[in-house]
């Protein structure tokens, strides 16, 4: 690892436009698509192999989150109001429309939901509740934003606390979040229900907090100078190397046993997310070009957050209406044709109800910014606020500031 002289580092980060973590986001949001499409809709080779446990894309959005808030509202000050208000305008307008289609989906196909689940999801507590009817009630991909919501209410709170503030501190927190997150992994031999294994060490937000804390660490160990050592080509080999390692363990261990990848997969992948998205950062910091902040894949990127909300629904449909394909040729048809159609329900998605409504109820609310304020810039993913607004302080109470756009 080295570190750039504290001024130069600082400057040369109040400039980057970090467009690699918002490329990033597509792969991510990828993985967790072909997960889903591997246990629902049917495997294919190599492919189902590597992404059996893509649901670890969730983590990497949990890491990513923390880190970019982190660079974000390090060393600034906003109200709470504000800065919960714009955290609102980003995830819940989405949710809420997702959640409906979701819904009209169940009801078109004949089949039960739970009013209570799609109730909680919309107040962003599901995840709370260890019963499958909240954790999939509205829409089974939202559970991951009640633990966005609860972040949200930690981050100012962990930006102040003294260990966040020395390189030596963050080292502590980091060692002691990964130690925590192999804890918690051991402590599912503790739970013989595999249910409630599954939730507290998947769903809970607590559990899911060691991930963001991870993020925030990173973030701010980054925006001080801070550059991985090996850089990206290290960070791919090693979240590679990782997810390779899972296919020869899922094939001796079952899932319903507390020690099979299916959670270690989340709990301990954290580290390599947070390398490789402390190496991308560095990379868009330094000025050297990356192939994860071309125009194509910041586009993609963009539309990420839409895509992991609506593809599931979209799978849904489709197997529900024709039913799980049979045979390896159908299944490639299949699977292309919930990866098209789910990419473009996304981008319309994105354009006509994630983007403009966020940027309607930023102006509208508290702290309301001006229209020059509201334009796109800078990495997205589930929970992360817009560089170059609002920051917020270490200090809590502080009186607001804002930042003028350079």
């Amino acid at each position: 690892m080295t570190l750039m002289a504290g001024a130069s580092a600082s400057k040369a980060a109040g400039r980057a436009r970090l467009d690699s973590l918002t490329g990033l986001r597509f792969w991510a949001a990828l993985a967790v698509v072909l997960y889903h499409l591997s246990r629902q809709a049917g495997q294919l080779p190599w492919i189902s192999d590597l992404t059996w446990y893509g649901r670890s894309g969730v983590t990497f959005f949990f890491v990513l989150s923390g880190f970019v808030l982190a660079w974000t509202y390090d060393g600034k000050t906003v109200p709470a109001a504000v800065f919960l208000w714009r955290r609102f305008a980003r995830i819940w307008p989405l949710l809420a429309v997702s959640t409906v289609v979701s819904v009209a989906v169940w009801r078109a196909l004949g089949t039960d939901f739970s009013l209570r689940g799609a109730l909680a999801t919309l107040a962003l507590v599901n995840a709370w509740v260890p019963e499958s009817s909240y954790l999939v009630g509205g829409n089974p991909a939202a559970w991951s934003l009640s633990d966005e919501a609860w972040f949200y209410l930690l981050f100012p709170v962990l930006l102040a606390l003294p260990l966040m503030r020395s390189s030596r501190g963050r080292v502590v927190v980091a060692v002691g979040v990964c130690a925590a997150s192999l804890g918690a992994w051991a402590a599912g031999a503790l739970i013989t229900d595999p249910l409630l294994r599954v939730w507290a060490l998947d769903y809970f937000p607590p559990t899911r907090t060691l991930q963001f804390v991870l993020g925030v660490a990173a973030g701010l160990a980054v925006k001080r100078g801070w550059r991985p050592a090996g850089g990206m080509p290290l960070a791919i080999t090693a979240v590679l190397a990782w997810h390779l390692a899972l296919i020869p363990w899922s094939r001796t261990v079952s899932d319903s046993l507390w020690y099979s990848p299916y959670s270690a997969s989340q709990l301990l992948s954290a580290p390599i997310f947070a390398l490789l998205v402390a190496a991308a950062a560095a990379a868009d910091v330094e000025g050297r070009q990356t192939t994860l902040a071309g125009p194509v894949m910041v586009r993609l990127g963009q539309w990420s957050f839409a895509w992991y909300l609506f593809h599931e629904i979209v799978l849904r449909a489709l197997v529900g209406l024709y039913g799980k394909p049979v045979g390896e040729l159908e299944t490639v048809g299949f699977w292309g044709a919930t990866l098209v159609l789910s990419l473009m329900l996304a981008a319309i998605a994105y354009h006509c109800v994630e983007h403009p409504l966020e940027r309607l109820l930023r102006r509208r609310g508290p702290g309301g910014a001006p229209r020059s304020l509201a334009a796109h810039a800078g990495p997205r993913e589930p929970g992360e606020n817009r560089p170059g607004e609002y920051n917020l302080s270490a200090s809590p109470g502080q009186a607001i500031q804002k930042k003028s756009v350079q």
